[in-house]
């Protein structure tokens, strides 16, 4: 139903730090804030930890001209109206906003993710079944884990582009999409996207969608 070549673009840079790289939380942070720029606000970042959220969210304060909103810092329903009535705003999230977020419009035109959202080996439920892939002589990283942080990326790119009208960039800072062998699953799943490693690119596409709807 969408044309994701012309209203989406998806940004995955070269230069990051894998995420289990030390260095990656220092390097994270300012790469957001340059994305952040370039989108007038107007966007969603999602983290899978409250380290990485906590991180960015010190860093950013003062350096954006923009109101930066925090899960935790007030309920959900209240950081979502907020989020979208504040046009140029930014909201900084993890796991449980992947699901029923509705924000139609120019409010949220940009999706930042900080890694790709693996399940954690820790949680009850993927545990339990990591381990019953792992007793049938299954690959549980292959078997579940790759498949259900596919389902995460289709989600979040569906909380970006909802209507024909709307235009966005989703930018995932993790190498391994480019890197590794399972990149490719993740990269052949999305639908057709136009894919960039430059900045300038993501400061093209806001420029030509500004004044032309989301």
């Amino acid at each position: 139903h969408f044309d994701f070549r012309t209203q989406s673009l998806l940004y995955i840079p070269r230069d990051l730090p894998p995420p289990g790289d030390p260095s990656f939380p220092r390097a994270l942070a300012p790469r957001i804030h340059d994305i952040l720029l370039c989108s007038r606000g107007r966007a969603l970042v999602l983290f899978t930890s409250y380290s990485n959220l906590n991180a960015v969210y010190d860093y950013l304060a003062g350096r954006l001209p923009y109101t930066v909103y925090r899960q935790g810092d007030a309920p959900r329903t209240a950081l979502l109206e907020a989020f979208r009535s504040d046009l140029h705003s930014v909201l900084l999230a993890t796991g449980s906003f992947w699901e029923g977020v509705d924000v139609p419009g120019e409010a949220l035109s940009c999706l930042v993710i900080d890694k790709l959202p693996f399940a954690s080996p820790a949680e009850p439920v993927a545990s339990a079944r990591i381990e019953a892939i792992r007793r049938s002589g299954g690959n549980p990283f292959m078997d579940y884990q790759v498949p259900s942080a596919v389902i995460s990326l289709k989600q979040g790119l569906g909380r970006l582009i909802r209507k024909r009208t709307d235009r966005g960039v989703l930018a995932i800072l993790d190498v391994r999409l480019l890197t590794s062998r399972y990149g490719g699953i993740f990269l052949s799943s999305m639908p057709p996207m136009t894919v960039t490693n430059d900045m300038a690119d993501l400061e093209d596409f806001f420029r030509k969608t500004t004044g032309s709807g989301r």
